[in-house]
Formats: structure tokens, C-alpha cells, sequence
């Protein structure tokens, strides 16, 4: 008796709780809370169904403007995506799930970490100053910075939580996947005429930001191309590769070609056909204007032939189009402002719109700013050289080889655009940042299976330096 009667006196004032907020809010609020209730209860319980989700959500959530917001990217409000709201719920639940289990630490130690701390106090501080100051209104700096927090919580996610090349398996298939259905989506644009981009970009969309995904998750197929051995998996990523190339060429992304070419360049030298490889690439780009569509070599062409208009820069008997000449003339002006402010800056987005990474960066964080964010990037590189170097598997190495070719390509395609603070973008590349991080790890406490897999595919040790 007393076991029901004990159910009976809890259940009563939950039902009551429940029965009060059901009044309070609407259904669309209250649906919300529920969806987001067994989120975290289900990402509590399994951490790899959060991150299924979250990689689905990366570029198949729509978007949502949070309001009106001065300086925000194209003069526009904040932007939330699903993706937003399920990063928070999940995030939370990792979190709590740490804090009960205690399983890792909330920060597992890496060598990016000291970069990601030092960049980001450098974005707080400089944001602060700036909200101080009056160059940042305090609700678009807010959503702004936490928007950069986000994707150190993915990473840190994903190097506290992998312990198995079955895992890592995993989440790759449904990284490519998910790429697979937006190019299916992309494709289907493309009869329509106009620019490709992703799906649920709203009104206004972002060929830049779909092309330079498909540069980064092409590179990464490409990588295990090159070291799988001739497989159904194989043919599966030469398939995605071929599926990826007519969405980004008819993104008439010139910022992407840009970013492609170093890409497939840096894949090249890891062959073990280099020679070759390279040759072919350099061929291919010599036959270009002969096999490329038509409305490619016209986008690329108008950077030069643009009927003459305001605003064009001349450089000699060259005349550069309008939307390369304004981004020339700000990065040109992002400098000058930033000699007014040079040690942090103007605040995040307190400086305005700028098209490019580095004068964004130099503009808003000041000197303080730029230096940790080379740092951070410089990092990066080193942490994907140094996993190179330790794994043996050639999943391991094909997946950070493409790593290494993608983040070659980001590196290119944020000269004409602001690459690292694009969460369609960022929000996959720290996701394969964290995987990269943890390869060794992974590798060197191997499962049965993982022993009798590497032995199979295992190529000539390379040599093993120091994690730094």
C-alpha cells in the first residue's frame, strides 16, 4: 500500500504543475518544451543519438530571424536555425550527463584548447569593450559570441565522447549523408536557373556558404579516396564526389572555385602517385573553359567583363566587377578603421559588414584578436599534421588527409567571405576537428576487431612525433 500511495503523492502535484503551465503558455510553446524535454532526456541517455540529430539539422533545419539587430551579417536580424535550439538542449544534456557521470571532465585536455580559450577571451573582451563604448548593441554582440561558443561545443563534444573507430564510422556516414541529400536538393535547383544553395536559407540565399560545405566535404571524401582500398565503400564516395560537383559549380561561387582549387591541389600531394595526380589536376584546370557549363565560365568571366558602373576598381586596363571591387574597398577601410581601435578592435559585428575573414577578424578583435585567431588556426593545422603522422589505418589517414585538403580550401575560400564564423560551414568542420583530435587516441586502444582491421589495411608506420 505504501509504494502506490507514495506514486499517488508525487504524481499529484506534477499533474497539477503540468495541468498550471498548460494554461500559462501556448501549444506551440508547450509542443516546443516537449520536443525539446525528450531531446534531452533521449541525449542524455545516448549521447551518439544527440549527435544524429545535430548533424541532420547542420543544413536541413530552416532558419529564423531573432528580431531586428544592428551590424548583423548582410544587415539582417540574428539568424537561429533548428540546429541553434538542438545544440542548446543537447548541449545541456552533455553537460549534465558529465556532471552526474563524471565520466570525462567537461574539457577534455587537447591541444586546441589553450587556442580556443584565448581566441574566444579575445571576442569577449573585444565585444565588451565595444558594448561599453557603444560600437555593439549589447543583444546582437550576445547572440553573436554565443554563436562562436557553439561550435567549440560541438568540438569538445565530440573529443570527450569517441572512444571507438566504430563511432567515428558512424557519424562519418551520416556527415556524408546528410551532404548526399543536400546535393540531391542542389541539384534540383539547378534547372531553374539562378544560384544554387542549400535548402532553408529563407528569403535571401547563400551560394558562398553552400559551396565552400561542398568544398570541405568533398575534400574529406576525397581524402579516403585516396587511401581506401577498391570497394562498395569506395564506389559510395566516388559517387558522393560526382554528386557534389554540379551543385557547387552552378553555386557560381566564385569564392568556392577559388577554394576548390588548393583543395583538390593539397589532395594531389598526398597521392601515392603524386607526380601523376598533379599533372591531371593542372590538365584538367588547362581544359576547364572547354568542359565547364556555360554559366560558370560567364560567372567567372564577369569579374573582368562587367559592363563599366560605379564603384568598379581599375587596375590598369583591368576592371573588376562591382561585388569584388566592394569587397576590395572594405577590406581597404576595415584597415583603416581599425588604426583607430588596433588593440581590440571595434567589438564583434561593431565594425559592420566585411566580406572576408581576416580584416573581419582585425577590424572587430584588433591585433589582440587577429594574433589569437592565427594561433588558432595555426593549431589546427598542426594537430591534423601530428594525427597524420601517428595513425596507421587508412580510414584514419584518408579521413585526415581530407581534413587537412578541406581546411586548405576553408583557409582560400575566406578571403572572399567570412568562412570561420559561418555555422553551416563551422558547424561541420569543428565536428571533423574534434574527430581528427581523437584519431590517435582512438588508435592507440584498439578493440579486437580494430587490431585485425589495422593489421589488414595497415601501410608503412609513419614516423611519430611528440603531441605538442
Amino acid at each position: 500500500m505504501k509504494s502506490p500511495l507514495t506514486a499517488l503523492l508525487l504524481l499529484l502535484p506534477l499533474a497539477l504543475l503540468i495541468g498550471y503551465i498548460s494554461t500559462q503558455f501556448t501549444s506551440s510553446i508547450l509542443l516546443w518544451s516537449f520536443i525539446a524535454a525528450a531531446i534531452f532526456i533521449a541525449a542524455f541517455v545516448n549521447v551518439d543519438f544527440g549527435l544524429y540529430i545535430l548533424i541532420f539539422s547542420m543544413l536541413l533545419s530552416p532558419e529564423i530571424i531573432a528580431g531586428d539587430t544592428e551590424g548583423a551579417s548582410l544587415r539582417r536580424g540574428v539568424t537561429l536555425r533548428f540546429e541553434d535550439f538542438l545544440l542548446v538542449v543537447i548541449g545541456v544534456s552533455w553537460f549534465a550527463r558529465n556532471a552526474v557521470l563524471k565520466e570525462l571532465g567537461l574539457f577534455r585536455k587537447t591541444p586546441l584548447n589553450r587556442a580556443i580559450l584565448y581566441y574566444m577571451i579575445a571576442c569577449i573582451l573585444s565585444t565588451g569593450f565595444g558594448i561599453i563604448t557603444g560600437n555593439v548593441p549589447a543583444k546582437t554582440g550576445f547572440f553573436f559570441v554565443l554563436k562562436y561558443v557553439e561550435y567549440f561545443i560541438v568540438f569538445f563534444m565530440l573529443v570527450n565522447h569517441l572512444e571507438t573507430e566504430q563511432q567515428v564510422r558512424r557519424l562519418v556516414f551520416f556527415l556524408f549523408l546528410t551532404c548526399f541529400i543536400t546535393t540531391i536538393i542542389g541539384i534540383a535547383q539547378i534547372p531553374a536557373g539562378g544560384r544554387v544553395s542549400a535548402p532553408f536559407e529563407g528569403e535571401v540565399g547563400e551560394p558562398n556558404t553552400f559551396g565552400g560545405y561542398l568544398v570541405f566535404i568533398g575534400a574529406i571524401a576525397g581524402g579516403l579516396i585516396l587511401k581506401e582500398k577498391w570497394s562498395k565503400k569506395k564506389q559510395a564516395l566516388i559517387l558522393l564526389v560526382i554528386f557534389i560537383l554540379p551543385p557547387l559549380l552552378f553555386t557560381q561561387s566564385r569564392t568556392s572555385y577559388l577554394a576548390a582549387i588548393p583543395a583538390i591541389f593539397t589532395l594531389a600531394m598526398f597521392s601515392n602517385k603524386r607526380f601523376i595526380a598533379i599533372s591531371l589536376v593542372i590538365f584538367s584546370i588547362i581544359l576547364s573553359p572547354f568542359l565547364l557549363p556555360t554559366a560558370v565560365k560567364e560567372r567567372v568571366a564577369f569579374t573582368f567583363k562587367q559592363t563599366k558602373e560605379a564603384g568598379q576598381i581599375e587596375l590598369g586596363d583591368i576592371r573588376l566587377d562591382t561585388s569584388t571591387s566592394a569587397r576590395l574597398i572594405s577590406w581597404k577601410e576595415a584597415f583603416e578603421d581599425w588604426v583607430k581601435k588596433p588593440i581590440f578592435g571595434y567589438g564583434i559585428t561593431g565594425r559592420g559588414f566585411i566580406d572576408a575573414q581576416l580584416p573581419r577578424v582585425l577590424a572587430e578583435t584588433g591585433i589582440v584578436g587577429l594574433c589569437t585567431f592565427v594561433y588558432l588556426l595555426f593549431s589546427i593545422g598542426i594537430v591534423a599534421f601530428d594525427s597524420l603522422r601517428q595513425v596507421q589505418s587508412r580510414y584514419f589517414q584518408g579521413l585526415t588527409i581530407g581534413f587537412i585538403a578541406g581546411f586548405v580550401g576553408l583557409l582560400f575560400h575566406s578571403i572572399g567571405a567570412n568562412t570561420f564564423i559561418i555555422v553551416r560551414i563551422m558547424e561541420p568542420f569543428w565536428f571533423f576537428a574534434g574527430i581528427i583530435t581523437v584519431l590517435p587516441t582512438i588508435e592507440l586502444s584498439p578493440t579486437p576487431e580494430r587490431q585485425e582491421v589495422s593489421a589488414a589495411n595497415s601501410i608503412d608506420p609513419p614516423t611519430i612525433l611528440p603531441r605538442r
